[in-house]
């Protein structure tokens, strides 16, 4: 008949053996992979999941915008165009020339981000690639809507959690209702003043003389 302490070691040898596979393996566990939603709900400038290279590659992408626009002869717009800005903002914002000297305008007054999130908006719908799509939804969101980001545009809390739903999913279209919204912001705020700016007048003055003339 066994004694009591070789019953006390059957029952606690067993429990003891399987403890310390559990923990083994519990210690060795390898990180799950990442898959193609968010590496965290609240996608914001802290995530490092995402290649730096193509980060860095489109920053500087979106910085070059920032460039003043090159002074030649075939970038400069006619006195007529010059002069259908002031007809609409979408004649404005449908021009080349008319984007760029509206955004040097807004950089006067600290909110070249507007311009820059439209034209990354721009950009990302003309994207068809899927993976290209992601990177491009997340490097958005980092720079124009976290509210972390130095470049965060105004958008209201609808808005906000309508983007934060989308990007489980991210589509070419996933900052379309931001893309309106500060469309019409730079239209009812800054389109009024860059009409009666130095940098407007200036341009529709390259035209004068010729308009003087005829008169």
């Amino acid at each position: 008949m066994p004694t009591t302490h070789e019953v006390e070691k059957q029952h606690t040898g067993p429990e003891e053996a399987d403890q310390h596979p559990s923990m083994s393996s519990h210690d060795a566990a390898p990180p799950a992979a990442p898959s193609r939603n968010p590496c965290c709900l609240c996608w914001c400038c802290c995530c490092s999941c995402w290649n730096e290279e193509r980060r860095r590659a489109w920053r500087a992408s979106q910085d070059s915008k920032l460039q003043p626009l090159p002074s030649c002869e075939a970038c400069t717009p006619s006195p007529e165009e010059v002069q259908s800005w002031a007809q609409s903002f979408d004649k404005l914002m449908r021009s080349p020339a008319g984007r760029g000297a509206f955004r040097e305008f807004l950089r006067t007054e600290y909110s070249e981000e507007n311009m820059l999130f439209w034209l990354a908006c721009e950009e990302l719908k003309a994207e068809a690639n899927q993976h290209a799509v992601d990177e491009k939804a997340r490097l958005i969101y980092e720079d124009y809507v976290s509210i972390l980001s130095p470049k965060e545009v105004s958008l209201d809390s609808r808005v906000r959690e309508g983007i934060n739903r989308k990007m489980q999913e991210p589509s070419a279209h996933t900052f379309d209702d931001a893309q309106l919204q500060i469309y019409t912001l730079m239209h009812r705020d800054s389109y009024p003043r860059f009409l009666g700016s130095p940098t407007y007048r200036a341009l529709l003055l390259r035209g004068a003389p010729q308009s003087s003339h005829e008169a």
